[in-house]
């Protein structure tokens, strides 16, 4: 091996050094195209929804984004926020569960601005939670109202359970959501298939009926402003399954 001399080993490491940092630089500068190539382009502005029914294609195709493992993550950055923070336009109103596992905007792939959602365990109803439909389809003018139930639902197991005397007495207000979803339990106890997603099903359309009630929403829908649709989300599939 050729003996290197104190100034030749200066140079060598001289070089050596601008040789790994260039490399370094190349690295990284790769790793950041890498990165832009798989970051989504920024989302193509939508136009207004025409109707409820747009609106609810709408969500079925986000669903399936979603479903698919596709999601598009709309209208999440920077741009969207500043825009919505001047107003907002949603194209739909969403009454679901306040089960962690259903957040509305992510199974629908929505973004900021896009849904008014409603939650409440079982999606019982109570003044304050028609209320903020009422002000969803009124006020902010959605033309779709969707009430979304799910698989495995927490609120309506329970009501099974203590209708069925396998759970203690609820404490505090949980007792008025027993009471509220016990007619929805009632309605298919005793029917073919699973109690507990019967019920749900039972309990989507009991809450559609009362909709319909709202001196609100009963005469929006009637003059077609609005779409009133009732669905049921599978934990296991990530799919929207419409009633």
């Amino acid at each position: 091996m050729t003996d290197l001399t104190d100034s030749s080993r200066r140079t060598f490491l001289r070089f050596s050094a601008a040789a790994l940092g260039a490399a370094a630089l190349s690295g990284c500068a790769s790793d950041a195209q890498s990165r832009t190539a798989a970051t989504p382009s920024a989302a193509i502005p939508e136009t207004p929804v025409a109707d409820g029914k747009e609106a609810l294609q709408r969500l079925v195709d986000g669903n399936q984004r979603f479903a698919g493992n596709h999601a598009a993550h709309l209208d999440e950055g920077e741009e969207r926020r500043i825009a919505v923070s001047k107003g907002q336009h949603p194209f739909a109103t969403i009454l679901g569960c306040v089960d962690s596992r259903v957040p509305a905007e992510l199974v629908f792939d929505r973004g900021l601005g896009d849904l008014v959602v409603v939650r409440s365990a079982g999606g019982v109803l109570d003044k304050s939670v028609i209320g903020s439909l009422e002000f969803g389809v009124a006020e902010l003018e959605t033309p779709l109202l969707m009430v979304l139930g799910h698989q495995r639902c927490g609120a309506l197991d329970a009501t099974i359970k203590a209708l069925d005397g396998r759970m203690a007495d609820a404490a505090g207000n949980i007792d008025f959501l027993v009471e509220a979803l016990e007619p929805a339990v009632r309605q298919v106890t005793g029917k073919p298939g699973d109690r507990l997603a019967n019920a749900v099903h039972a309990n989507v359309d009991q809450v559609l009926q009362e909709l319909r009630k709202s001196p609100v929403l009963g005469p929006a829908e009637k003059a077609g402003k609005v779409l009133l649709v009732g669905a049921y989300y599978e934990l296991d599939t990530g799919k929207v399954l419409l009633n």
